[in-house]
């Protein structure tokens, strides 16, 4: 293979070969002149263009970042290093992050998915805690569209098939279907793990004369320039860089999993800290590490495991190829954790050491190639705080009258609402993850949130990632509100406490005021719904760019929740129990259908303002629910969310079956508007009288659980009766249907 030559200082200058790595000409004067004294080579230019794209610096964001709560008093790691973590008492903790794999996966569906969720692993077990259980968030173009449906079963089997194979449960998560995710597909994992408060770990590289080892697979040219191709959007026709594309190997990350939880568990003596090499692969973990400690670093990248012959000091750093971690350990323990290592038949070598200097320097057969104050490349990239334009459409959105559904033929409209893909059973999706590896799993996917027992313990995990795209897309304020809302609202229906969020933001391009609008507005809305539900922000990350053909995404923040239940005994689910069972509704309804699944259905478009929200109604019925569930009063929970009251009822017949006869004062179209704040909720009748008096009027009775296994339904104006096996097959078959 005949090797290029690398273009020399002046030529990266003068051919401007700086920009099309994704930095500005002020990002390279600044680099030349402010922080170097000098025209940067081949490897520094290209350290810097990852670490100071958007994916690893957060250059654009960092201000947006800053509105959100990150402390409480359960809060023990708040963003900052690999995922976040928050006491469950007992000495126990629960550390959870989630990442985006979205433009990797709209390239390489399968190996975007699979590396989306080895990377949030390696994250959780990062900090010392052994991953329980992941959760994925995800969002399509329309199923009448055949690369939809292609791209659809390649990351599901992505998802699956990393996940089942390293024995991690896939146990819950989210999948809508919206126009404008056509070109644009997200793919967002959640992990959730498990750890005492002795075995926290920190990534960061102190103490000089130390050592820096990295472990794991080899590094290949396997995602070189990822995060800078993450920092970019889609143009059709343009060949998309699938070099920059991971390829993962769950065996491998098993093993690594395994080794370093060995490692952080027996040899925490000699372990400074450990950090995963993800975007940006050996250059941001061994630049943060050193930079988080106010310390310095020389590797020499002779001894950097290859696969690949004839790697330059460029490739090496920029490869992001997966199951790879970054260890500091002290000085003459390495032989302890190559031995260690080696039983897993994995690489450990010593790569280099700390230093006291603040610089972060290369060595590559016997030459420095790169010589940079380690703070340049991590604490100190720049900040920018982006131009900000509402969007033309929300003052026409606001002008427009609100959105009156004309229904005349009431089960129809029904049965077609239960068949809208975002609304439809996802069985066909998750019954190809395993759920139950680990036995842990109590509450499988299919309710409003996953649960998983602490062993050893009374306790559980509930958790859930939500985000109702169409209500930004209206207002990104509210929208932000009501995201957050409804993570609250399925860990409450579980009978969980909600702790703590974590975020994937996933917006257009920062470099459009009305895109960083959006991101800016919608932040405002999810800090203030974080402030009054108590859950703070404890990790997350932001993706934007999420662009096609200059037509962007929805603004598209994924909460993920997790929630403490501090009993089993309070496990619960949205299914109605039993016969004779009284069913309430929580919460008022009124006329709320712009941005409603039934406006999508009707008009084909989502439009109109935002129905108006209470974060303290919301707070005041989460926490009605909390105690009634406490109390041992409530036999099913479930929330009020897409396709409102008719479509909530219809879900909590379904799993065993069972008929409905309901009675509600208001016209049939408010069955489906969707009014926030509010729950369905079962009890059975010898608790009417405790139950009520908790509630103190906010609870309406509607009606009960029968045996007919036909639901019916009165309102003012029409009566709804479907066979409940007939409306359950209609829900369950409409994805495969479609994906046929």
């Amino acid at each position: 293979m005949m090797k290029l030559k690398e273009p020399t200082p002046e030529e990266i200058k003068h051919q401007r070969i700086y920009a099309e790595w994704g930095l500005t000409d002020e990002e390279y004067r600044l680099i030349a002149e402010d922080i170097l004294g000098r025209m940067p080579n081949y490897t520094e230019t290209g350290l810097f263009s990852v670490m100071w794209s958007e994916h690893c610096s957060y250059k654009n964001s960092k201000p947006v970042l800053r509105k959100f709560p990150t402390t409480g008093d359960r809060v023990l790691q708040g963003p900052g290093e690999g995922a976040g973590i928050v006491d469950i008492g007992d000495d126990q903790a629960v550390v959870f992050k989630a990442e985006s794999h979205n433009h990797p996966s709209a390239i390489e569906p399968y190996e975007g998915a699979a590396t989306g969720v080895g990377g949030i692993i390696r994250d959780i077990f990062s900090m010392g805690a052994r991953p329980i259980a992941i959760l994925d968030s995800l969002r399509f173009g329309e199923l009448t569209n055949d690369r939809t449906k292609y791209l659809l079963e390649e990351v599901v089997a992505g998802i699956s098939g990393y996940g089942n194979c390293i024995g991690i449960p896939t146990v819950g998560g989210e999948v809508s279907f919206d126009p404008c995710y056509e070109g644009n597909p997200l793919v967002n994992a959640m992990c959730v793990g498990l750890i005492d408060h002795k075995d926290i770990q920190k990534g960061q590289a102190k103490g000089v004369g130390n050592a820096i080892m990295y472990v794991g697979a080899k590094t290949g040219r396997d995602g070189i320039h990822g995060a800078t191709f993450a920092s970019e959007e889609f143009v059709e026709g343009e060949e998309q860089q699938r070099s920059a594309v991971q390829v993962g190997d769950p065996f491998m990350e098993k093993l690594l999993l395994e080794a370093c939880l060995e490692l952080i568990l027996e040899h925490s003596d000699i372990l400074i800290g450990i950090q995963d090499m993800g975007a940006a692969g050996l250059v941001s973990s061994s630049a943060e590490m050193a930079s988080k400690a106010g310390s310095g670093l020389i590797l020499d990248l002779d001894d950097v495991p290859q696969r690949e012959t004839g790697m330059t000091p460029y490739e090496m750093m920029l490869s992001e190829s997966q199951e790879r971690m970054l260890i500091c350990v002290e000085k003459g323990h390495e032989a302890e954790v190559i031995e260690l290592f080696k039983k897993y038949e994995l690489d450990a070598v010593t790569i280099g050491q700390v230093t006291d200097d603040g610089l972060y320097r290369l060595n590559h057969r016997g030459v420095e190639v790169a010589n940079l104050p380690v703070d340049a490349l991590a604490e100190d990239a720049p900040v920018y705080n982006k131009e900000r334009k509402e969007p033309a459409r929300i003052k026409e959105f606001e002008s427009l009258a609100d959105f009156k559904p004309e229904i005349t033929d009431s089960e129809a409209t029904l049965l077609r609402l239960l068949q809208q893909p975002t609304i439809a059973s996802k069985k066909m999706i998750y019954e190809t993850y395993d759920s139950q590896v680990r036995t842990n799993t109590v509450v499988l996917p299919g309710s409003d949130a996953a649960v998983l027992r602490v062993r050893g313990t009374k306790k559980a995990l509930a958790m859930t990632t939500d985000c109702n795209a169409r209500y930004l897309y209206l207002n990104p304020e509210i929208g932000g509100q009501i995201a957050v809302a409804e993570a609250a609202r399925n860990i409450v229906a579980s009978g969980g406490q909600p702790l703590a969020i974590t975020d994937c933001l996933n917006y257009g391009s920062p470099d459009k005021p009305e895109s960083f609008w959006e991101l800016w507005t919608s932040a405002d809305g999810i800090a203030k719904a974080c402030e009054v539900l108590e859950t703070p922000v404890i990790s997350g990350n932001v993706s934007l760019y999420n662009e096609t053909n200059g037509k962007s995404i929805y603004p598209t923040p994924v909460i993920g929740m997790v929630g403490l239940i501090e009993n089993l005994s309070d496990i619960t689910t949205q299914e109605f129990k039993n016969v004779g069972d009284l069913i309430y509704v929580l919460g008022e309804t009124k006329a709320d259908f712009n941005g409603s699944e039934l406006q999508k259905m009707m008009l084909g478009v989502i439009e109109g303002k935002l129905m108006d929200f209470d974060l303290a109604v919301e707070k005041e019925n989460q926490q009605l629910v909390l105690a009634a569930i406490k109390e041992g009063l409530i036999e099913s929970a479930h929330d009020c969310s897409e396709g409102g009251l008719g479509i909530a009822l219809a879900e909590s017949a379904f799993k065993n079956t069972v008929g409905l006869d309901i009675t509600v004062s208001m016209p049939v179209s408010w069955l489906f508007s969707e009014t926030q704040s509010r729950f369905v909720l079962s009890i059975k009748s010898e608790n009417q009288l405790k139950f009520e008096e908790l509630m103190r009027d906010k609870a309406q009775l509607i009606g009960k659980v029968t045996e007919t296994e036909i639901i019916s339904i009165q309102t003012n104006d029409q009566t709804i009766k479907v066979l409940t096996q007939t409306a359950k097959e209609l829900w369950e078959e409409a994805i495969p249907c479609l994906m046929k």
